[in-house]
């Protein structure tokens, strides 16, 4: 079954037109991920909103989640997760230590180095945004059988593979 034709396709239909010697294939694609993408941007920022964090509070507080009790990592470890530079993790992690969400101590194993472990309200903060987005990126999927999402993520994958470590 073939969903109707969307913008998208009048788009492209409408280049094909006006520009016959290229091939606007990719766009049918690419553009309807765009369309998506801003779809699950807008979904993302009103899951974090519900739990009064930014995106990029959510990112640093996410990795520390996931990292497991006392959910702590080094800096360079959330620079590595989040792939951003050095100063702007400072700067991220000053910002999250001023809120309390996270704190700074010193690493046991090396007396020079720094970890950042998230505070209980850090916590209680990403356990609430988490819970929000997956019910909204699960309401954005809804149209898609299970099948699909499974086929899509493949392709995606396939097609992420390409650009994994690259910024």
């Amino acid at each position: 079954m073939t969903a109707p034709a969307d913008d998208v396709d009048r788009i492209v239909d409408a280049w094909q037109r006006e520009r016959p010697d290229l091939d606007f294939s990719p766009l049918h694609v690419l553009s309807r991920l765009g369309r998506v993408a801003k779809h699950l941007d807008r979904a993302r920022k009103a899951a974090f909103a519900a739990s009064a964090l930014e995106s990029w509070e959510f990112d640093v507080l996410a990795a520390l989640r996931r990292a497991g009790s006392p959910y702590e990592l080094s800096p360079t470890s959330l620079l590595r997760q989040t792939l951003v530079s050095s100063g702007t993790m400072t700067n991220r992690i000053d910002r999250l230590t001023a809120r309390g969400l996270v704190e700074r101590r010193t690493d046991p194993n090396d007396g020079r180095g720094i970890l950042v472990r998230m505070t209980d309200a850090g916590r209680e903060r990403v356990d609430h945004a988490i819970a929000e987005l997956v019910v909204a990126e699960r309401e954005l999927l809804s149209g898609l059988s299970r099948a699909d999402q499974e086929r899509l993520a493949s392709l995606l994958r396939t097609l992420g593979a390409d650009f994994e470590g690259t910024v």
